[in-house]
């Protein structure tokens, strides 16, 4: 949870619900959750992923998952730069104007 906290600081347009930060806009749902390592090969096994999860809304409203890809990049500046270009790509906006819809 100590990623996302920090990645809250980077997206002050998200939403923390104590599990997962959260974007909402008329047509997207973007959601960050945190999950760690297991793999136990690595010098770090008990390093923190970020998933980041796009949902798009159908035409009856609710959202639909889509397509999610897995983060575990550091520093946290880094890899709040890199989820950042993988939204704007994935939705086609910018994050700071996000919270517009």
């Amino acid at each position: 949870m100590e990623t996302l906290k920090k990645l809250y600081d980077y997206f002050p347009t998200s939403v923390f619900t104590g599990s997962s930060l959260v974007f909402i806009s008329e047509d997207w749902k973007v959601e960050l959750t945190e999950h760690q390592n297991t793999d136990f090969s690595k010098t770090s096994p008990n390093s923190s992923i970020i998933r980041v999860k796009i949902y798009k809304r159908a035409l009856n409203g609710e959202f639909l998952q889509g397509h999610y890809v897995d983060f575990s990049i550091t520093p946290v500046s880094e890899l709040a730069t890199q989820i950042e270009r993988y939204i704007q790509a994935a939705v086609g906006k910018n994050l700071k104007e996000y919270d517009a819809g």
